[in-house]
């Protein structure tokens, strides 16, 4: 292995600041433990929040609220106890076999950096050799500040973007198919949809057998496809449970900052829960990019559209 376009021993690693070399990052609690942990705690931590936000008189609210409070009750199907019940059963399914699939994951704390570094030095140092030819190689690789960023910062970006764009590839075409299939969507997706106008700790509430095809596969092929530590899953799992929790809060928040995101808001993803849009904006929970390229994004100003239409030929 070489360092810097050399045969000279790495330094010692140091480390940036989002990375600590604990063992585990919370005292008397394994990673492994966390990660199965945290996105349970993250769903109801901020289900609690809005719920909060829902049951409060604040005035100032109503007018962030894409529905009214009274609406919630009076056109959605499914009580709140057999949604908390529902969404109880899901998580229990998903962390025993999270349990299972994540047991024998490496923590990143045990990793040997240096050792790792090495192999991205050597790595980067046959690219550029082809790109650039032996005379610049070691110039690009002195002082180790490109291997350095590339390690730490390069590559865990992208690999929690590509664990991103699984998550919302396998959600898009399943959850597609799930509408475009008269039979999936009577015995299965049916029940998510019982849900007329979304809210907050709502957003799991699932037959199991979707909650378990659709989410919890999806978030473990994610990160097993994407190589990640289980701390990058922990982070994975907890952003995704956010965002999803955030998608059908019932609130288009101008501060909100998982609504600065991407163009899937809860207001794009409530459009999906009305008669008129629900062909549409299947995309979820990150990103609207499938929905563009394959025509079936819908915004307020397509249903006004719609609704001038429909106006015009009855009169």
């Amino acid at each position: 292995m070489t360092w810097n376009g050399t045969t000279s021993a790495p330094p010692p690693v140091t480390f940036p600041l989002y990375y600590s070399p604990r063992d585990s990052l919370i005292d008397g609690v394994s990673d492994h433990t966390l990660a199965l942990a945290a996105p349970v705690l993250a769903y109801w931590l901020l289900s609690a929040i809005f719920h909060l936000l829902d049951t409060s008189e604040w005035k100032w609210l109503d007018a962030y609220r894409i529905h009214e409070s009274s609406e919630v009750k009076a056109r959605n199907l499914a009580s709140r106890s057999q949604v908390v019940k529902a969404v109880l059963f899901q998580q229990v399914i998903q962390t025993l076999l999270g349990y299972y699939w994540i047991a024998g994951k490496e923590s990143v704390a045990g990793m040997d950096h240096a050792v790792a570094m090495l192999r991205v030095s050597d790595t980067m140092e046959s690219i550029l050799r082809l790109v650039v030819g032996d005379v610049l190689v070691g110039e690009i690789l002195k002082g180790g500040a490109l291997v350095y960023y590339t390690y730490w910062w390069a590559i865990p970006i992208a690999q929690l973007l590509f664990g991103m764009f699984i998550i919302d590839t396998w959600q898009y075409f399943l959850h597609r198919l799930m509408h475009n299939n008269k039979t999936l969507y009577k015995h299965f997706h049916s029940v998510h949809h019982r849900l007329y106008v979304p809210y907050a700790f709502g957003a799991l509430y699932n037959h199991p057998v979707e909650g378990f095809v659709l989410d919890t596969m999806g978030a473990g092929i994610a990160e097993a496809l994407s190589g990640m530590s289980v701390r990058q899953a922990t982070f994975l799992f907890v952003i995704s449970t956010f965002k999803t929790v955030d998608d059908h809060c019932g609130y288009s928040l101008p501060f909100d900052p998982l609504q600065w995101m991407t163009g899937n808001t809860a207001d794009y993803h409530d459009i999906h829960h009305q008669v008129v849009g629900i062909k549409s904006n299947f995309a979820q929970p990150f990103f609207t990019h499938w929905d563009v390229m394959l025509g079936t994004r819908m915004t307020r100003k397509d249903i006004e559209m719609h609704r001038k239409k429909v106006a015009e030929k009855t009169l």
